[in-house]
């Protein structure tokens, strides 16, 4: 017999399936990793919306150029961003109660002065135990402020690799996006976007103009890796797009990881994501937010996406995947 309607009149829910699904609630509380952000450049609520959202862990990356103050920028400015990421990385742990790691490298986003002085350094740093990474660093097409010749860069790059295969440490790519077409351009004045802290007007002319710029500087990083003994599977190549996706996928045993934590500039999200995992599986997926104070970007990000990849159809077991067994076991997290 069917139950009376306490409401006046019948609702939407009176024409549902009677057969409710199945919700997974366990997604709630999957704890998740985030493999690349720039937290410690965050103001303290953005940690904290971290913490709130499940973070169990992080990489912290401390190679960013965007910061330094001085242009062009010099391998003292460099070793500062890394010194002030371990001071304070052990209060931001204290403060949020998250794993916070870190990641140090040299990157090729700006022409940076006497990088052999960092080189030199970095091995130092390297044997630090809460340094689980090298990087962000790859070859970039162009440059801020200052070009820097295409084969000097890659030879930093792998130089870096070397560190990282000498201590037993995965490296973190940053892999150019090819950024989707805008639809409508801001004011010249305005900069790349509203959202972005970056003086466009000193980009400098490509030093990989070809085709595709955007691959080949990722070939070459997989170049540089062999060269310098670096496993495939220890390279994660971060902000994949559908430009790079493939040949890293079918061609490499890197690990991609997509940042969506600034979808409205670089055009990806979490259903780039599950397409990727429908082609490819999940066992070399990873997510990211790329969080930094020089542009907007979300904490909430891969908390939103582990709902939005179930959404997608998903299931839970790649899902967790993903977001928290791929990263844990590459950076040796979340132990």
């Amino acid at each position: 017999m069917t139950a009376p309607h306490a409401t006046v009149r019948p609702t939407d829910a009176a024409h549902l399936d009677e057969s409710d699904p199945e919700l997974p609630t366990e997604l709630l509380n999957v704890p998740w990793i985030d493999p690349h952000n720039h937290a410690h450049t965050l103001s303290w609520e953005d940690r904290e919306r971290y913490a709130l959202a499940g973070c169990r862990s992080m990489v912290m990356v401390s190679s960013g150029y965007h910061w330094t103050p001085y242009k062009p920028v010099e391998a003292s400015d460099i070793r500062f961003l890394w010194d002030d990421a371990v001071n304070r990385r052990r209060a931001i742990e204290r403060n949020h109660f998250f794993e916070a790691k870190l990641s140090l490298g040299v990157h090729t986003g700006v022409r940076i002065e006497d990088p052999d002085e960092l080189l030199a350094a970095m091995d130092d740093y390297c044997a630090l135990d809460e340094v689980v990474a090298v990087g962000e660093t790859g070859v970039t097409p162009s440059q801020h402020v200052e070009r820097w010749d295409v084969d000097e860069q890659q030879a930093v790059v792998q130089a870096q690799m070397e560190l990282a295969a000498d201590h037993d440490l995965p490296v973190l790519l940053h892999t150019p996006n090819t950024t989707p077409e805008a639809k409508r351009e801001y004011r010249d004045d305005l900069g790349v976007t509203p959202g972005y802290e970056k003086n466009a007007g000193l980009g400098t002319d490509p030093v990989l103009d070809g085709e595709n710029p955007a691959l080949e500087a990722v070939k070459r990083d997989v170049e540089a890796a062999a060269d310098a003994g670096l496993a495939e599977e220890r390279v994660v190549a971060s902000h994949a797009d559908a430009n790079n996706t493939e040949y890293l996928m079918t061609e490499t045993d890197c690990y991609l990881s997509y940042t969506i934590g600034h979808s409205w500039l670089v055009g990806v999200d979490a259903a780039d994501v599950a397409n990727a995992i429908d082609e490819y599986g999940p066992e070399r997926i990873m997510i990211d937010t790329d969080t930094a104070n020089v542009l907007r970007t979300d904490p909430y990000a891969v908390k939103r996406a582990i709902f939005e990849l179930y959404r997608y159809g998903i299931d839970v077991d790649d899902i967790r995947t993903v977001v928290y067994e791929n990263p844990r076991d590459v950076f040796g997290l979340a132990e």
